[in-house]
């Protein structure tokens, strides 16, 4: 077992995911990166320090292999990011059954599958952190997402809840993180225009920076966070204060 921290951050070939990932590993952590892009894993470093694991994460089977790996190669998991997420600015009325059901399956089934498959773990070591990607627009609904995002997203932050006030005895703390207009490749699918009355509407005039966000969680994950639990942490550039 090694003596370094080990965290599973999934959709992490790009990104926030990669952001975030980079950022742990940078701060001495064992990191297996996860998502369903192959290539994009392919295209990160392979050293003492990280491992990359295919899956897609509303995929029980392949949550479980992937849990198993990393405990097979470095002996525990001490912290979780659920940032895998898919998101369409579809309107409503156009939503189809089909869409809508991969989006809460990726999004809000997919936290819930890892999150139920690490916590064993964390309580048996009676320490972890698991750490969840909201949004913006779980919270006041869509800048330019869908109304399922927007579910999947608030759906989340009470799962989060959940998940705190369950594991807190156990040395498990629970915290979520909800970016809005953060600059990923995410955004270079919004229409200009969109995109342009949004960066006005943002107090501190500027849209964020993935580095920005992984600063956050890895506080989040740090020592320093442990009487932090069931916590929404907000990086919108003051676009939601509350």
């Amino acid at each position: 077992m090694t003596d370094a921290r080990v965290a599973v951050v999934t959709g992490a070939a790009q990104g926030l995911g990669r952001a975030v990932a980079d950022r742990l590993v940078q701060g001495g952590f064992r990191v297996c990166y996860v998502d369903v892009n192959a290539e994009k894993l392919d295209a990160i470093e392979h050293g003492a320090h990280a491992m990359t694991a295919v899956a897609d994460v509303s995929d029980p089977q392949a949550v479980a292999e992937v849990v198993e790996a990393v405990l097979s190669r470095w002996g525990k998991i001490e912290v979780l990011v659920n940032n895998a997420g898919i998101r369409y600015e579809t309107p409503l009325e156009a939503i189809s059954l089909e869409e809508w059901n991969r989006v809460l399956a990726v999004n809000l089934t997919g936290t819930f599958l890892f999150s139920q498959a690490v916590l064993p773990q964390m309580r048996r070591q009676r320490w972890g952190r698991i750490i969840i990607m909201s949004s913006y627009g779980g919270q006041a609904g869509p800048l330019t997402s869908g109304a399922h995002y927007c579910a999947s997203k608030a759906g989340q932050l009470a799962l989060m809840k959940v998940l705190a006030r369950m594991s807190a005895q156990d040395g498990v703390t629970v915290n979520a993180v909800a970016p809005a207009a953060i600059h990923t490749p995410e955004m270079d699918r919004i229409d200009p225009e969109k995109l342009a009355r949004m960066v006005a509407s943002i107090p501190v005039g500027r849209v964020g920076e993935p580095e920005e966000v992984a600063e956050l969680v890895w506080f989040l994950a740090s020592e320093a966070a442990g009487y932090i639990t069931g916590a929404t942490f907000d990086i919108n550039g003051g676009l939601l204060m509350r």
